[in-house]
């Protein structure tokens, strides 16, 4: 029976040990969960049924026909990691029908969505204590989640997360036509088995089209490939689904976020800013009518620095600052959050405002989370060395290398591993190098960090690293090395084409080459992609300077 549509997907099971993934997450729960963030008055509040959200359904066990709505609502926040509003709805569910057992898988999500394993395993063992009166398919959900949280207690045994994978294809070989397993089947094509559809790899594509060819129109399927595609490269594929997802769930701002993600990356800042304007819009009415902290919310902080990267792409720094500003001023509840904080004065450096940038930067090194300190430590020895303190970047570099051992090389969610980190402290290796007595070393060490920033997947890493390419050519240059300098600025036009700033290093090595004819070339598309910039942009008066010295 498993041909009948894994033949049609073209679904190749892999049978790999575990890989060292990124993911996600957030914290906690209520009534049988730890102590949290999210207070557990707030996760177990009443909800309504709502519209605009998504389109899941799974049959449960249960003779309430509002039971098994609120069970589909929990779903499609769920898998929108809206984790609040899922847990309202699962709740929502047990008052209408306490024997409901996969209520509690849901909660038991929930729980991972907020970083509270105990919380997980807890909900987990109520689901169980159900499931003798439910379906054969339900038990076997029940199981798959079981094997889910034993692999994701143990990210590195490749045994138990095969274990969790054959659960799920055990239960499709019986249900094949039961849509949310096709989805967990596509997630657990991750890395590790955290995965919740935000780093699907290519063996995940079949999966979620196989949920499309069972339910043309699912929302969640087309919110994964969004994930997935992005995650391979294949930008063009995520904007197609991008824009479903954003049509089905119209009141989730999770939605808009995704497609605001992409048409970005295919230079439409524009459209982009409307759909992350969009979101923020949505999200404050929500908080506002449900009298909701928007700290309490991940996504929230995550949509203003995206926000935020496009107003600084079209060179309009006022308004990024402001985003960035309101993004930093909310509570730091995770490290995925804490290591966000690095785009405060990560733009600082950008700006040249090294005094500030080193203040939010020392600001980081006093966090809880190793991400932000060891990030917090490399900026500051940016900013030093702005401020001609190489010295004292020197000391920075070795606190940020000391920090780099306590951030793990595995980790659940989308909580930043080693890897994100090492380039930003490799760089600011580099710069001293290249500043000081080797920089043959530097320059090498500088080509790497560019190749590796350039390789982090997520929409984060794709401006950051953006941005911080740009300064780095801007440090080639000051340091006069217009070899490196002209390698970084093809990097940075092989990055994104579409912003300004690329074609403005491209255009002052060009001009340095004695090459009029490229500078005035590559100086003309800066212009044409900062129309709409502030009208004091610095970048602005060093076109012109450019363009008056070198007489284009």
């Amino acid at each position: 029976m498993w041909n009948r549509l894994a033949s049609s997907a073209i679904i190749v099971l892999v049978a790999a040990v575990t890989v060292p993934a990124l993911a996600q997450d957030d914290p906690h729960s209520p009534c049988a969960a730890a102590p949290s963030y999210v207070p557990a008055g707030l996760l177990e509040r009443a909800i309504p049924l709502r519209q605009g959200i998504g389109n899941s359904h799974q049959k449960v066990t249960t003779t309430s026909p509002d039971a098994q709505a609120f069970y589909d609502q929990g779903l499609d926040y769920l898998e929108s990691y809206v984790w609040i509003e899922a847990a309202r709805s699962f709740h929502q569910t047990l008052r209408l029908d306490p024997s409901l057992a996969l209520a509690y898988v849901g909660l038991s999500r929930v729980e991972s969505g907020l970083d509270n394993p105990p919380g997980a395993k807890q909900f987990l063992v109520k689901a169980k204590g159900l499931a003798a009166a439910v379906s054969p398919r339900e038990r076997r959900i029940i199981d798959i989640r079981e094997k889910q949280l034993a692999a994701m207690d143990s990210l590195e045994d490749g045994a138990k997360f095969l274990a969790y994978k054959k659960a799920i294809d055990d239960a499709l070989n019986a249900d094949l036509d039961d849509p949310a397993l096709w989805l967990l089947r596509g997630n657990a094509e991750e890395g590790n088995a955290s995965g919740r559809g935000q780093r699907g790899t290519a063996g995940s594509v079949a999966f979620y089209e196989a949920t499309l060819k069972l339910v043309p129109d699912h929302a969640s399927a087309h919110h994964y490939l969004v994930h997935t595609y992005e995650t391979i490269g294949r930008v063009d594929k995520a904007l197609e689904h991008g824009e479903q997802y954003a049509r089905l769930a119209p009141a989730i701002p999770h939605a808009a976020h995704m497609w605001g993600h992409d048409l970005r990356r295919v230079g439409r800042v524009d459209e982009a800013i409307v759909e992350f304007i969009k979101a923020d819009s949505l999200e404050r009415a929500y908080y506002a009518a449900e009298k909701i902290d928007p700290g309490l919310d991940w996504h929230h902080g995550h949509n203003l620095d995206l926000l935020a990267s496009c107003y600084q792409h079209k060179g309009q720094m006022k308004l990024a600052e402001k985003a960035l500003r309101q993004a930093g001023s909310l509570s730091v509840l995770d490290a995925s959050r804490a290591f966000n904080r690095a785009q405060l004065p990560s733009f600082l450096i950008h700006r040249g405002r090294y005094k500030e940038a080193l203040e939010a930067a020392r600001g980081m090194t006093s966090s809880d989370y190793p991400q932000s300190r060891c990030a917090g430590h490399a900026l500051a020895g940016q900013a030093l060395i702005g401020l001609g303190k190489l010295g004292d970047a020197q000391g920075e570099l070795e606190a940020a290398q000391r920090e780099l051992d306590a951030v793990p090389r595995v980790a659940l969610g989308l909580i930043p591993r080693r890897s994100v980190l090492e380039p930003w402290v490799e760089g600011l290796r580099g710069e001293i190098l290249l500043r000081g007595r080797d920089r043959e070393q530097g320059r090498a060490v500088l080509k790497d960090v560019t190749r590796a920033l350039r390789a982090i997947p997520g929409p984060d890493a794709w401006s950051l690293s953006l941005f911080r390419l740009e300064t780095m050519a801007r440090s080639a240059r000051e340091a006069g090395d217009w070899d490196l300098a002209a390698f970084v600025a093809s990097q940075m036009l092989d990055h994104d084409a579409a912003y300004g700033g690329s074609h403005l290093a491209l255009a002052l090595v060009l001009a340095q080459k004695g090459d009029t004819a490229g500078a005035a070339r590559e100086s003309g598309a800066a212009r044409s992609d900062w129309r709409d910039a502030d009208p004091d942009l610095p970048e602005l008066k060093q076109l012109a300077t450019m363009e008056r010295t070198a007489k284009l």
